[in-house]
Parts: C-alpha cells; sequence; structure tokens
C-alpha cells in the first residue's frame, strides 16, 4: 500500500514541521510513569519544565508509562506552551481498563494508575486509545500515533498474528485519521527491525520510533531499515541511545545484565573516547541523530539535571578524527554516516 505523491509530500512536510523544532533531542518520558522507581509529581514536572527551557520541543509518551501516569504528567505541563510549538507523540495497542486489585509494581512501572493492561491492535482499540489519551493529557491533538511494542520481543511466537490484527486494524485506523487531520503522523513505537519494514510493505507509515537498533553497539538498522526509510521518505526517532544504560556507564543492554560481547565492545569505546577526550555518552547521541532520516533522539529523563546533561551532550563538538579513528578501529560499519 503506497500513498500518492502529492499526499505524500503533504504528509512529509506536515511530519518536517513536527519535528523540525526539536533541537535533535526529544524527550523520552517513561520514567515519568515511575519505571523502576517513583519519582514525585514536582520532579516531573521539573524535568519537563527544565527540557521546554533547555529548548526540547518533542515528547513522547505512552498509556504503558505508569498506566496512564506519564501522560497525566506531561499533559498538565505542556497544557503550560502555545500547542503549536511542540510536538506530542503517544501509543497505542493498549487499551487501560479500570482495575483497583493491581499490583504496586507492574511490569516495572512502580505505583502506577489503577488500571490493567489489555492488548488490542484493532481499529476500534486504536480509535479508543487515542480518545482516552486525549482526556488524560488535556490537549486537543496527538501529532504522531505509534503503534506499540507489535513486535517478537513484546508478544513471543505470538507477535505475527498481533501484527496481522494491527495490519489490518490499528494501521488503517490511523491512515484514516491522519488523512482526515485528526493526527499529524502515524507509525510504530518498537524495539526491532522486522514490524518496521513489514509495515513498510504493507502500510503507508510517516516515523518509525525505534530504540536500540541505531546505537554505537547495534547499528542493525544500517541495513536495510534505513536506505527503506530514506528511499519512502519516512522518519525515524531513534530511542535507546545508551541501549538501556550500558553506554551511560551502567552495566545492563536491552534491560538485562550485558553479555560479555557487549561489555568488551564498550569497553573499546570507552578507551576509545578516552584517547581523544570525549564523553561517550556524548558520543552515542550524536552518533544515534546521524543518519539523514533521523529527526531526533530521545533518551528518557527522570529529572532536570539528566534532561540538561543530555541537551549539553547533544550538542557537544566532536572531531572529524574522532568519528574517521573509530571506523578504522572496525567500532562502527565503514557505511554508518557520522555527524558533522
Amino acid at each position: 500500500m503506497h500513498r500518492d505523491n502529492d499526499v505524500n509530500d503533504k504528509q512529509g512536510r506536515q511530519l518536517q514541521r513536527l519535528m523540525e523544532t526539536t533541537g535533535g533531542l526529544g524527550f523520552g518520558a517513561a520514567p515519568l510513569g515511575n519505571l523502576y522507581a517513583r519519582v514525585t509529581d514536582a520532579q516531573a514536572e521539573q524535568a519537563l519544565t527544565a527540557a521546554w527551557d533547555v529548548g526540547v520541543r518533542y515528547f513522547d509518551t505512552a498509556p504503558f508509562y505508569g498506566c496512564g501516569l506519564s501522560e497525566q504528567r506531561v499533559g498538565k505541563v505542556l497544557a503550560r506552551y502555545p500547542r503549536d510549538a511542540f510536538a506530542l507523540s503517544t501509543k497505542v495497542g493498549r487499551l487501560l481498563v479500570p482495575d483497583r486489585t493491581v499490583p504496586e509494581i507492574q511490569q516495572g512501572y512502580v505505583g502506577g494508575l489503577p488500571f490493567r493492561v489489555e492488548y488490542d491492535y484493532s481499529a476500534d482499540g486504536a480509535r479508543r486509545s487515542i480518545e482516552a489519551s486525549l482526556s488524560r493529557l488535556g490537549l486537543d491533538r496527538i501529532d504522531i500515533v505509534y503503534i506499540h511494542d507489535i513486535a517478537q520481543d513484546t508478544h513471543g511466537d505470538d507477535w505475527l498474528r498481533q501484527y496481522a490484527i494491527a495490519s489490518n486494524g490499528a494501521m488503517r485506523a490511523l491512515t484514516e485519521l491522519r488523512d482526515e487531520g485528526v493526527i499529524g503522523a502515524w507509525g510504530l513505537g518498537v524495539n526491532r527491525i522486522e514490524p518496521c519494514l513489514m509495515a513498510l510493505r504493507d502500510a503507508a507509515p510517516d516515523v518509525f520510533l525505534l530504540a536500540g537498533r541505531y546505537t554505537l553497539l547495534d547499528t542493525s538498522a544500517l541495513g536495510e531499515l534505513l536506505p527503506a526509510c530514506d528511499t519512502r521518505g519516512v522518519r525515524l526517532v531513534i530511542g535507546g541511545p545508551y541501549n538501556s544504560g550500558l553506554l551511560a556507564g551502567g552495566t545492563t543492554f536491552e534491560y538485562a545484565r550485558a553479555p560479555a560481547d557487549m561489555l568488551e565492545k564498550t569497553h573499546r569505546l570507552a578507551a576509545h573516547c578516552a584517547r581523544y577526550g570525549v564523553s561517550l555518552k556524548a558520543a552515542a547521541l550524536r552518533f544515534c541523530g546521524a543518519p539523514p532520516a533521523v529527526a531526533c533522539v530521545i533518551a528518557g529523563s527522570r529529572n532536570a539535571g539528566e534532561i540538561r546533561e543530555n541537551w549539553a551532550l547533544m550538542h557537544t563538538p566532536i572531531p572529524a578524527e574522532f568519528w574517521a579513528d573509530l571506523k578504522r578501529r572496525g567500532l562502527i560499519p565503514d557505511e554508518a554516516p557520522v555527524p558533522h
């Protein structure tokens, strides 16, 4: 399924307008849903306000993040600012059902709102999810809607069945809502490349939020997905630039204990950075943002200090020789785009 050129150009221009104010860095609001640890309302407000103050204009959230808590917090703060001055994305695929018996911790989120999650990738589910998100956000529209976690890492062997539901359901509904002007754009929010390639074949997405698949440690998006996005005029938002912590001084990769090969590669990257006096975190962020198809990079921040640090790192100059030497040492592929 392909859009005609006029529609393609119109939606491309609209998406570009939505994303051009990002300054290269967006705000990932999963931590504001109390991911792994509680964040107070005051801390969430301070983080979002700091993001705005440094220049962030793209904010990403989801119903899944604290069962609506992240959306509530994001919407409350963004309501202070002119609506046309920022781009907001949220996600569909999980409906929130009121349930006061839910445990304190649900899939890593601590003390979220009293809902349980039910997967629903149907057209009706997508429309209901958007309506509920607008209510929690308290805003008049959503710029980008992603179909959330429609991939093997979430659904295991059932993922192709779930994808088929989305292909015939949520994708069609979001295409209609986009073409009606109700939303600005749609795509997938996933941690895997395969569903993105399938969506390019089966539908007409505008943008993918891809986490962890184009980083200093994992450039698997380079082979097929980046060229396909370039060809189709589809943009990418890169999430997980630190691969869940390993590139930021942690010990986890993909939210689990880092395997030996990733630890070894990280040590080599850190040594290379030390030779040039470059922060590994800065290199990680800048690398993610280099491909032409990438609209921006989002890194989750749970307090004002983290977002200020990430903004500064994203705008840290890094010499061209650093990247050239990185390629000579085989630490990134020769064909990988690098920052200018």
